[in-house]
Formats: C-alpha cells, structure tokens, sequence
C-alpha cells in the first residue's frame, strides 16, 4: 500500500481517477455489451479495497457524503423525469399490474425476506424493502439485448424497471421518514406532525420548483442554451431547501419535481431528457465508484453468510415470483411469458447508490443494522446481475421466448425500393419493419407480405405499437429530405450513431444546403438519394441476396456481378450498410444485399430459366424411368397393371400410389 503510505491521492486527482473509471467501465460495458454495473463494481473494489489506491475517506475527506447525497438526489429527479402518467395509462396491462399491485406487494415481499431471511430488523427491513422494488433499468437493457427476448416480455421488464425507479425510491424515503420519526426524542404526536409537515412541504417545494421551471420554459423566460443547468441547479436548490426542514425529504422533493416536469409536456422535454441521461451517466457511474472504493472487506466478512444466501434464495426464488405471478394473474400473458418475468429481476445502481445513503441515515438515527443495508446490496446486485445475465437467455430459449438470432432493420419511408430492399434483407434473414406517415406508401408492402406500421415513428403510437428491442438498425428513405434527417437525429442516441443511416438527400453535395455532421444518419454506398434509386428500379435493376462461401468468395461475386451496387452486409446477429465497397468484409458466411444493373439481373433470369427448363427436363426423365420400371416389374411378376392393383403386397400398392 505505497499509495497510502505516501498520504493517498489529491482531491482533484480523486475526482479524476473516479471519473475516469465510471466513464470508462460505461464504455466498456457498451463495447463488450456487458452490464456497466459489473465493470463498475470491479472497478470501484480494485481501485479501493484490493489496491489502496483510491479510498475515499482518506483522499476526499468529509466531502464524500454531500457529494453522494447530492448525486443521489439528481438520480432520483432523473427517475422522476421519466415518469409520464399518460405514458403509463397507455401502458401495457401487465405493466399497470406491476406498479399498482407488484410495487406494493414487492416492497412486502422483500422486507419479509430481509426479516427472517437476512435477519434485520423491521426498521431496516421497511427501508431496504422500498428500494428493492427498483429492478434496475440501467442492467435490464444491456440484458435484453443480449437475451434477445420476444417483444411482449421485454418491453413489460424494461417498462417495469423504468417506472418502478422512482417509485421505490419515493417509497425508500417516506419509509425512512417514518423511522426516523420513531427515533426521534419528540412526544409521538409531535414527531408525526412534524414529519407530516415535512412531508407536506417537501411535495409543496418540489410542485413549486416544478411549476417555476415549466412557466418560465413555456413562456420563454429561458433561452435554450440556459435550461439544462438551471434546471440543474433549481435541482441542487429545490433539494438544499427541503433538506433543510426535514432531513431527507430532499429526496422527495426532486423526486415529485421531476413528476412534474415529466407530466407538463414541454416543447424542450427532448433537451431535458438527453440532460438527465447524460448526467445519469455521470453521476451513476461517480456514486458507484465511491460506494464501491468504500467498501471494507472486513465489513463484508461481518456479514452473516448463511443468512445472506439465504435471503438471495428468498428474493430470487419466493418473493419476486410471487410478486409478480400474483400481479399478472387474469391477465393474456402466457404461462411461459409469466415464469420468465418472475424469474427475471437483476437489481442495479440506484439500488446500491441510495442504499449507500440510507444506511447510513438508519445507523444515525439509532438503527444499528442498518449499516448492513450497504454490504448486503452489494451482494444482491453482483448475484442477480450475474444469475440473470447467464440464465436469461438459456431460460428464454428453453421457454421458446426468443426472437432467434436474426438481426432487424426498421425502414422508414415505403417506396419500391423500401419494399424490394425488405424482401432482399428477408431472403438474409433480416427482421424488418416499413413504416410510413401515408398508408398509400404502404400499399406495396403488404401486398409482398412485409410487415409495416401506419403512422409517425417518432410519435407515441410508434412507442406503443413498434417493438423498438427487435430492431438493431435504422434506414430513413422517406421521400421527406427534412423528415428523414430528423428520423435519423432524433433515434441516434437511442440507436447509437452507428445503426442509423440515411438515403442522400437532393442537393447535398451544394455547401448552401449541407448539414453538419451531428444531424442526419450516416449514408449508404453509392450517395444515391430515393429518387435515383427509384430510377434504378424503373430502368430494370434488381435486388439480389447472395451468401459467400468459402468456395465463392467475395472476389469470385466481384467478377461475377461487375457493376453491382452492394448495399448490405449481413453477418451472424449483425448487419451494416455498406458505405465503401472496396472495404467490405467477406468472410464465409456473410450475405450480401446488392442492386444488380439490368444486363446482369438479364443474365440471372435467363440462367434461371435454364435451370427451371433442366429441372423440367430432369422430372420428365424420372416419370418416364419410373413408368418402365413398373412395367419390367409388372411383366417379371407374370402380371400386368389390373394385378399390381388387386395385389395385395404393399410394396407393389405403394410404388403405384407415388406414380
């Protein structure tokens, strides 16, 4: 431990390694397609109890608490961000079910389980139990993906994770309030009507810090490059404020501020929300660091193992089953679909970032177990993150719950070259979906059997009906220049960069009309825009999916389709637009999505023909061989046709029944 002895790290260079590590561990999560929260945790143990490098008693001194206090509160206001009551109105059943029947009944669950599984008391079992309704929305999305689930399961899971964040955490407060309210020196009455009035204040702070910034964004009192920090600060305000008549019910205050804002349906609520996951990202990431740096394996040694375990085996076997068997009964959920949601709940950050907080709160106000809340999340995320990301995707498998392997490009814009393009990608075995804003456009997609959404795919009804999951990529050719861009900017967070593309759009290539590089998808080979495509088509070219072997490779397609334009690879679980023809990758096993000019799709449907007519020819030979064999039979038998047919050999019936 030289790093110790030599006094340890300098705040600033604390600050740097945390940040560096938590944005790092991101990264690598998003790379591999891990859960970030393993990489964070391996991260945080190795930089605090395994090497000294970082501990944060010793290297931020007292700034650890408000800073992860104040972290935790831009958390639980991101959480209520994403809560739209309209959203949730238009929710599934079976998500309905879950928050209004499974929030409550998970939180009883769980604390019986702390109880008599863990052995805590019920002050800490109360607590604890509220936040374990969070089933982590951060850990469930790299999950599914992998998992790659049907739609119906995942989307109820991850809807589940995400509306439940806030609702656990809101539940985790007004729990510790009520313990801190019986710890209290004050009389009963005294104590309860001195939380109630916290409470009551802290609801009237966060709709007051709420109502300021939905009036003064509405009314345009803020310019757009000064909302996102003062939304930031009223955020560290508005909890400063409550914080300081009742000790924690800061946290509800952000929590209903951002229910507020969520539910105000603001013009700038795109801006807020790419604000809140880019701080997210941020703070989730330094919270876990801190929490995880902090960790003492002496402390983790204090834990009674047996009942540790055996709490595990509660929460994982008993009470989330149960909690959600019971929540999604009469609903028109499989059976199947049922056992995989009971069966799937890995807990995540916010888990453990507020947690962190409370445990020590408990252990303030005279709760002395409340100390193992910390150590005992640890433990209960790093179990179920690991058991679900290795059973997840064999148990849907087993369930038949899977949507196999095949990777989904969503089309936005139908058009002859959408329609002729979805079949190719279909012949790849490719999921895709065309959709469009007019349902005449649509009119060539169904009749070749595709599947297609009526209907804007950056409005709701796109959230409710388009099973985003299913889809790794997106190709925006509407014949909307303007539309397309903005399909293609306003999905590119979501999708990642580099799953959107764009057909050309008319007059790009004139510096008056260029867009610069954060706006629009990446283009496809070519730089055609849909109405050269378009052309393409009229003037006899086809699409064509070929699949490279090791005896026809790349080179041997070269040669073979000279003039081609190839547009998409296709490869295992993955598939990508070509946007440079010379660097395409050909291993065996690719399929290759190409436009062929007329002269070689001529040339292609004359050889089909020769086959056709060699196919004909070759069936005709085998009646006519077929029809001599019976009759050599039928004469070395001493019989003819009427004796095959009163035969009773079932060879001889059965040969006459395939002529």
């Amino acid at each position: 431990m030289a790093t110790e002895a030599a006094g340890g790290l300098s705040p600033i260079e604390a600050f740097a390694i945390v940040g560096v590590a938590g944005v790092a561990a991101q990264w690598l999560a998003w790379r591999f397609r891990l859960p970030a929260i393993v990489l964070m945790l391996a991260a945080g143990l190795i930089l605090g109890p395994v090497t000294g490098i970082f501990v944060p008693s010793r290297d931020i001194g007292d700034l650890v608490a408000p800073m992860i206090s104040l972290a935790v509160a831009v958390i639980l206001f991101e959480g209520g961000l994403t809560l739209s009551f309209k959203q949730l109105a238009d929710a599934r059943p079976g998500v309905r079910r879950l928050v209004y029947i499974g929030a409550p009944l998970g939180w009883l669950t769980s604390a019986l389980a702390l109880a008599y599984g863990a052995g805590l008391s019920w002050e800490s079992a109360v607590v604890f139990g509220g936040i374990m309704i969070v089933t982590g929305p951060t850990v469930i999305a790299p999950l599914l993906r992998t998992a790659k689930l049907r739609s119906r399961p995942a989307q109820i899971l991850q809807w589940e994770a995400i509306v439940n964040d806030p609702i656990g955490a809101l539940a985790a407060v007004l729990a510790l309030g009520i313990v801190t309210v019986f710890h209290s020196d004050l009389p009963a009455s005294s104590a309860f009507g001195h939380f109630g009035l916290g409470i009551a204040f802290a609801v009237a702070v966060g709709l007051a810090g709420g109502w300021v910034i939905v009036t003064a964004f509405r009314r345009g009192w803020v310019p757009e490059y000064m909302k996102v920090p003062l939304l930031f600060v009223s955020v560290l305000a508005v909890f400063a404020i409550s914080d300081s008549i009742l000790h924690e019910s800061g946290l509800l205050a952000v929590t209903v501020m951002g229910l507020m804002i969520a539910n105000a349906d603001l013009p700038s609520y795109h801006e807020l929300h790419r604000f809140k996951e880019h701080a997210t990202i941020l703070l989730v990431s330094g919270v876990f660091i801190l929490l995880a740096a902090s960790v003492r394996f002496e402390v983790l040694a204090q834990l009674n193992w047996w009942r540790a375990g055996l709490f595990l085996i509660l929460v994982v076997c008993v009470a989330r089953p149960l909690t959600v068997l019971i929540s999604l009964t009469g609903t028109n959920l499989s059976w199947q679909e049922r056992l995989l949601i009971a069966l799937t709940g890995p807990r995540g950050v916010v888990l453990v970032a507020v947690s962190g907080v409370f445990a020590e709160r408990l252990v303030a106000v005279g709760v002395p177990d409340g100390g193992q809340i910390a150590p005992l999340a640890f433990v209960l995320v790093l179990a179920t993150v690991v058991l679900h990301g290795f059973t997840l995707a064999p148990l849907a498998r087993y369930l038949g719950l899977t949507s196999g392997e095949k990777p989904g490009l969503l089309i936005v814009g139908g058009s002859l070259f959408a329609t002729g393009l979805a079949k190719a990608l279909q012949n790849a075995d490719v999921q895709v979906l065309i959709t469009d804003t007019n349902r005449d456009h649509l009119r060539t997609a169904r009749a070749a059997g595709l599947p297609s959404f009526y209907g804007d795919i950056l409005g709701e009804a796109a959230d409710n009906n388009v099973e985003f999951i299913a889809y790794s990529a997106i190709l925006a050719a509407s014949d909307n220049d303007a539309y397309n861009t903005l399909v293609a900017t306003d999905l590119g967070p979501e999708f990642g960069r580099d799953s959107i593309w764009q057909v050309a759009r008319h007059k790009e290539d004139r510096a008056r009309h260029a867009l610069p590089s954060q706006l629009g998808g990446q283009q496809i080979a070519g730089g055609r825009t849909l109405a050269q495509y378009l052309d393409l088509l009229a003037e006899g070219w086809i699409f064509r999916t070929t699949r490279l072997t090791e005896e026809y490779t790349l080179d041997d397609w070269r040669a073979a389709r000279e003039g081609a334009v190839p547009l998409v690879v296709v490869q295992g679980g993955d598939l990508w637009f070509v946007e440079d023809a010379e660097k395409i990758d050909g291993k065996a096993g690719t399929r290759l999505v190409s436009l062929l000019p007329p002269e070689i799709a001529e040339k292609i449907r004359q050889e089909n023909e020769a086959q056709t007519e060699m196919k004909d020819k070759a069936r005709q030979i085998a009646r006519e061989e077929a029809e001599a064999t019976r009759k050599a039979q039928a004469e070395e038998t001493g019989t003819g046709n009427g004796a095959a047919e009163g035969s009773d050999d079932p060879d001889l019936v059965e040969t006459k029944g395939k002529a």
